[in-house]
């Protein structure tokens, strides 16, 4: 696939695509960063910050190598040097290389990388999906407010690959561990893994 800049922000964090983000921006790179991205309605990069050779995959960045473009979906620019901004993940990416601007944004050469195609989950991982539902609908039984609840509409819960980035997301797991599931280009074996994952958390 072609390359192509993409302004990157590492963050002790994993986001998938259809994902949701909220961000609260105050460093002064980060801030210019945002206001070109609302002003020019682009989109910027989440990327994991830990090293990338402890990924898996063999590099020498100083973060992973694959993350999720995300388009800002709202900002709040009420607050004179701060910036709340709402995200939503688009797609994977992959850093083929990068530089350093003057002002330590990190500018990357990176390649899309395809969406996850829609799958059906298999029968003996439904109970994954069903585990989620539960969750979703609990929340307002829990007094958070629809606007609150950290999943974008519509729920699609018959779509492996959505169930499983969600639960990447919400599991309470090492950062790492979230880092490899989110680089799987199987949704069936991220469902499978989210599942052993879910069951060891329970035990």
């Amino acid at each position: 696939m072609n390359s192509y800049k993409l302004p990157l922000f590492p963050l002790n964090v994993v986001v998938c695509p259809k994902g949701l983000m909220n961000l609260r921006i105050f460093e002064a790179r980060y801030l210019d960063m945002t206001k070109a991205c609302l002003r020019e309605n682009t989109s910027f990069g989440i990327i994991a910050a830990l090293p990338n050779d402890k990924t898996g995959i063999p590099s020498h960045l100083p973060f992973a190598s694959i993350g999720t473009v995300v388009n800002i979906l709202d900002a709040d620019v009420t607050t004179l040097g701060l910036i709340m901004i709402s995200c939503q993940g688009s797609h994977r990416f992959k850093v083929n290389g990068f530089t350093t601007q003057a002002d330590g944004l990190v500018i990357g050469d990176v390649s899309d990388i395809n969406n996850d195609l829609q799958i059906p989950i298999p029968d003996d991982l439904k109970i994954v999906s069903q585990n989620l539902q539960h969750l979703i609908e609990s929340l307002p039984l829990q007094g958070i407010s629809d606007k609150d609840i950290p999943i974008i509409k519509p729920y699609e819960y018959n779509d492996a690959s959505w169930v499983s980035n969600r639960w990447v997301e919400l599991l309470n797991l090492p950062l790492l561990q979230k880092q490899r599931l989110m680089q799987i280009d199987s949704p069936i074996v991220r469902l499978e893994l989210i599942h052993d994952a879910i069951n060891q958390l329970a035990n």
